[in-house]
């Protein structure tokens, strides 16, 4: 294919819909060229049209770095803040073709700020060009994406050593280049990696062989991307594979229909087959298929459809058809690995949302196993992750899901981590295996239950939390309303933070994973008192929302009852007996909430109570008559 001039009439190919589709990501650290070497692939495959050229050639004047000659980056960098500091910051998605061939392309960013946006790109790609710059060599970025392409299950890698006409295209750079990135990802276990020299900006090696690198014998970028087979719609590949069918939506547009709607992941779905509804594991058989309104006998991976049943059968979002004689799993442990995307640290303990192709559930984190060093591949121990880390994980969710291992199945096998409190997506994870205990813990069912607990004592369980500063008043209005409690012959019990602290809870100090966990053993200890039927007060400053809501989330609607003891901290400092207040503002007492670690106050509380203004006694009696 000839290099065309920005002086030739620009015309995009003809696209053929017969041929196949590969799907890659430009991947790699800053600067290193990945909007220009897309921009360059665009150009040379014939699709830019003529008022696209001409807006590039208008807007390379204003905002290109290549002085009088197109700059190629500009048909990528779409957004204004792109194009004013030169680099990538979104995902941007690009279409083109040859004869052989049509390719989507993500030109993900280098900033390791936005490294999430690159594993975004890298989640859907079949195959990473991975560039790095000639001058610069392999460095610590170039490592990270990488170990996030193997995450991600990429196994074809092109290797782009780009800027080669700014070494003067220097085979010993080249080599040793190639030599030293082999040797960093040969744990990675690509299925395939071929080093290319390039010069994005020139146009060298990218669909024609360049003069200037005799000595390299390999193909082109475009002849490499037309020939290579990445087997991922292997016809044999989908017969073998057990049908997975992940359910999104359910269509009932009349009385007389209703359909299961969903993406097919993997295998093939037929009008006869007999399927099983996961995670119930329900039998039914396949009725009708429907793609739009057509109807057909059999679709396979990839298609969207529509499946009736013959008979009722329960099935809604979240669940799973699959083969009724190869069924996947379901579980609720398991260990992944996880990359973690935000610049809030992930504790151990804390509640996040976690998706799971179309099923949402309550997931946290119980154990890090160990964090990887992105340069070396070493296994470190971490008690937290920070933005961009990658580690080995296990994580338990609130009910089963069904699933299959990533590497097996990327739809059944990846979720990401959402927070509860701001919906932001902090954590990408793919799925190694489930946790053998997983399946081995069952709860044991008691004849003896909560119901039967209240019934002796006469009374309704429940949970009483109380959360506010050091000094707000929680402890004082606790044991104030207990008595009242217990003088009317109820069943209590005190859950004090500094009492608990010198049994259950001495292990742990005053970090913010430690007041995460202490949280978390605080709550289910009170979820057993609630199920033995007494009314437990629970007196913690526990500062974080998140581990409130998961404390919450252990009881039944209507057993757990959030007291906001509110007083200005300038208050709580005057109350201050232990003088820990004092400490804290000195530097002698770390992690002290409201001077150095933050108290997040409650949205929403079932009862407020304000003690700068109200006695310890009338908060007591205010909270027994609301409780009634």
């Amino acid at each position: 294919m000839a290099v065309k001039g920005p002086e030739e009439s620009t015309r995009p190919a003809t696209i053929d819909a017969d041929v196949s589709t590969l799907r890659f990501i430009t991947c790699g650290s800053v600067d290193d060229g990945k909007s220009t070497l897309i921009g360059r692939l665009l150009h040379e495959s014939k699709c830019i049209f003529d008022d696209q050229l001409q807006a590039i050639e208008t807007d390379s004047k204003q905002y290109g770095t290549q002085g009088e000659r197109i700059d190629f980056a500009l048909l990528v960098d779409g957004l204004q803040a792109e194009r004013e500091q030169g680099i990538t910051i979104d995902v941007a998605y690009r279409f083109f073709s040859t004869e052989k061939r049509k390719f989507i392309v993500a030109d993900t960013p280098g900033h390791e700020q936005y490294t999430r946006n690159m594993a975004t790109g890298a989640s859907t790609a079949e195959l990473a060009i991975l560039l790095v710059d000639a001058r610069k060599g392999v460095l610590t970025q170039t490592r990270r994406h990488s170990r996030i392409v193997a995450m991600m299950g990429i196994r074809h890698v092109v290797l782009a050593i780009n800027k080669m006409d700014m070494v003067g295209f220097d085979l010993a750079i080249f080599n040793a280049i190639e030599a030293e990135y082999r040797e960093f990802c040969s744990e990675l276990k690509f299925s395939s990696l071929l080093a290319i020299p390039l010069s994005a900006l020139e146009g060298d090696n990218i669909s024609q062989r360049s003069p200037n690198t005799l000595w390299y014998l390999g193909p082109t970028l475009i002849e490499c991307l037309n020939a290579i087979e990445v087997d991922t719609d292997d016809h044999a590949a989908t017969l073998d594979t057990p049908m997975r069918l992940p359910i999104q939506y359910i269509n009932r547009p009349h009385q007389d229909f209703r359909a299961a709607c969903g993406r097919i992941a993997a295998g093939e779905l037929k009008v006869g087959q007999r399927v099983s509804i996961l995670p119930s594991g329900v039998r039914a058989t396949v009725k009708e298929i429907f793609v739009g309104e057509r109807a057909f006998a059999m679709q396979s991976k990839g298609e969207s459809v529509a499946v009736t049943f013959a008979g009722d059968v329960d099935v809604s979002r979240g669940d799973v058809i699959a083969s009724a004689d190869f069924p996947a799993e379901a579980a609720d442990q398991f260990e992944a690995r996880l990359l973690w995307m935000a610049e809030r640290p992930m504790i151990p303990g804390r509640p996040y949302w976690l998706k799971l192709h179309c099923k949402e559930v309550t997931a946290t984190i119980t154990e890090i196993k160990y964090c990887v060093d992105v340069d070396t591949g070493t296994h470190l121990a971490s008690k937290t992750l920070a933005l961009n880390e990658i580690a080995m994980v296990n994580i338990s969710l609130s009910q089963p899901v069904v699933f299959e291992p990533y590497s097996r199945n990327r739809t059944l096998g990846g979720f990401i981590l959402i927070d509860k409190l701001t919906a932001e997506t902090v954590g990408a994870g793919m799925i190694e295996f489930a946790l053998r205990r997983a399946s081995n813990i069952q709860w044991q069912k008691l004849e003896i239950n909560r119901q039967a607990r209240e019934f002796i004592k006469q009374q309704t369980a429940s949970c009483i939390w109380f959360t506010g500063l050091s000094g707000a008043g929680k402890s004082t209005i606790a044991n104030l309303l207990e008595k009242r409690l217990h003088a009317d012959g109820r069943h209590t019990y005190i859950l004090d933070g500094d009492n608990v602290r010198h049994g259950l809870n001495r292990d742990l100090g005053f970090t913010e994973a430690d007041r995460v966990e202490n949280i978390r053993r605080v709550g289910e200890v009170a979820k057993l008192m609630v199920d033995a039927g007494l009314i437990v007060l629970v007196s913690f400053i526990s500062p974080y929302e998140s581990e409130r809501l998961l404390a919450r989330a252990l009881f039944a609607e209507g057993k757990f009852v959030e007291v906001y003891v509110d007083a200005p901290l300038e208050e709580c400092e005057k109350r201050d007996a232990k003088g820990l207040y004092a400490k804290a503002r000195r530097g002698e007492l770390k992690n002290f909430t409201g001077i150095d670690s933050e108290y997040q106050p409650p949205g929403a509380p079932d009862v407020h109570l304000f003690t700068s203004r109200m006695s310890a006694e009338a908060c007591a009696k205010h909270i027994l008559d609301w409780m009634g």
